[in-house]
């Protein structure tokens, strides 16, 4: 049996062997026609059209359940939407782009020319499988590259059936789709890529990154965190504690970009605690054979939202748990109903980690200007949702609080726009993808000046003497 050292080295050559094989695509071709990179697409979208069916068995399959209206909307729309996004405009975005040019440098012209990198690393997690891996290959294949995707070992039949249609459809010379354990993305990380985009956990994000520098690789982390929902005194109670209850129920609250923890006036915390309640009961009535309601993951992640809401317990608050048929839930069961956490202490883990699931802790301030200090506080998060009417409320939040993106009066939808970057700041992750911007973070953005036949930059060149002095003395009026 092979030990770790020995399985390590066979994933790594066989990684090795994908990437050259990519290499060579590339070098051969290192600048897809507009007509290329749209017919690639066009395959993409008939990857997900033709195999929707199948893609929605295999996700329900590795959660155990996975709600298909949810699968539907979150996977395979969102999906469709980056991929005709990206076919959409790529002709105009590969364009040359011209920029001014300065006036000591005239009459030299001045542009950006957009080229592919060359090999893109993708890393997805289990969460939404389909659309996390659709996306980063719908902008690294618009911007012309060659792409070897690494999905979560958590989602073991989603991908695989990725890997068969992907690479069957492409060719693994050109799309690859690499499946196997933390050990294999380990050694995937550590490849020479022209780009890394990573999706998943800040810890796992870390190694990613240090993996990465060693080959001075560029990185796009997008990693979550606590992303705050705040109710300003001005805003809608009701219509705040509906987008927490569907933020914190939809996928069970496995969105990196859900609400994390809500924070109310404390005079409208009970109301806001019934307002969830109301809405919770309506859009899931029922849990245990609920087929909108989507399972957790795996038992590793049941015990331990088990145990976020068992140490806010033991340490003082006050839990509520939305059970509207009163149904039982056997130990081995994967169906977690919304639980609130009122008032939670900073001491709390369900305060200090990333909560990932259907848990809603609630906090009450005094004035929203504290709400503010307490989310400055804090690492910066990936989202924050503010529920506002008031013009002075909404700027306060706004202007003091960095965050990866915003939804106002709603919840996580920014990050189907893409025609906005989606990305994480800080703590949440560095860069960001998307429509434009994420053609841009795969391309060389290559910058070309073109002298003019006739200009002056002779006279700049040695040796100096009065002309150039002269010449110096003017350019330092007009520059």
């Amino acid at each position: 049996m092979l030990d770790r050292v020995d399985n390590l080295q066979l994933v790594s050559g066989r990684l090795q062997d994908v990437f050259d094989c990519q290499q060579r695509t590339y070098r051969a071709n290192p600048h897809p026609s507009k007509q290329e990179r749209i017919s690639n697409l066009d395959l993409l979208e008939e990857i997900i059209l033709r195999n929707e069916e199948e893609l929605l068995d295999a996700m329900s399959e590795d959660f155990g359940h996975r709600s298909r209206h949810e699968s539907t909307m979150l996977d395979i729309v969102s999906s469709l939407s980056a991929v005709r996004h990206s076919r959409k405009h790529v002709g105009l975005w590969m364009k040359a782009r011209k920029v001014p040019t300065p006036l000591q440098l005239r009459p030299s012209v001045s542009y950006i020319k957009p080229q592919p990198l060359g090999i893109i690393g993708i890393i997805t997690p289990w969460n939404f499988p389909v659309y996390l891996s659709f996306a980063g290959l719908a902008s690294a294949l618009a911007a012309g590259n060659c792409c070897m995707l690494k999905p979560s070992e958590y989602s073991p039949r989603t991908s695989a059936l990725m890997a068969r249609l992907l690479e069957g459809n492409f060719g693994e010379e050109h799309v690859a789709v690499i499946e196997g354990d933390e050990t294999v993305a380990d050694a995937f990380s550590r490849l020479p890529f022209d780009h890394l985009l990573f999706t998943g956990s800040q810890r796992v994000g870390r190694l990613v990154a240090k993996a990465a520098a060693e080959n001075l690789t560029p990185v796009t982390l997008e990693m979550g965190g606590k992303s705050p929902l705040i109710v300003a005194p001005s805003g809608n109670v009701a219509q705040a504690a509906a987008c927490a209850a569907h933020g914190k129920m939809i996928n069970a609250g496995q969105v990196c970009v859900a609400p994390d923890y809500a924070m109310v006036h404390e005079s409208q915390l009970r109301r806001f605690i019934s307002e969830v309640k109301r809405a919770s009961h309506k859009q899931y009535p029922t849990i245990r054979n609920n087929p909108d309601v989507s399972c957790v993951i795996n038992s590793k992640h049941m015990a331990r939202l088990r145990d976020l809401v068992e140490d806010a317990r033991k340490k003082g608050a006050e839990i509520i748990e939305i059970n509207p048929a009163h149904e039982v839930f056997e130990p081995s069961a994967k169906k977690f109903p919304l639980t609130l956490v009122v008032n939670p202490n900073p001491d709390m883990r369900v305060m200090q980690e990333e909560v990932f699931g259907s848990i809603l802790p609630i906090l009450a301030y005094r004035t929203l200007e504290e709400a503010v200090t307490q989310v400055q506080t804090k690492e910066r998060a990936i989202a924050l949702y503010l529920f506002v009417s008031k013009q002075a409320e909404k700027d306060l939040v706004l202007s003091q609080t960095v965050s990866g993106g915003v939804t106002v009066n709603d919840a996580m939808w920014h990050v189907l726009n893409d025609h906005m970057p989606f990305g994480g700041v800080g703590a949440s992750g560095m860069g960001a993808y998307h429509g434009l911007v994420g053609f841009n973070a795969m391309s060389q953005l290559k910058p070309v000046l073109e002298q003019s036949r006739f200009n002056a930059a002779p006279l700049l060149r040695a040796p100096y003497g009065t002309v150039f002095e002269k010449v110096v003395t003017v350019l330092k009026k007009i520059v």
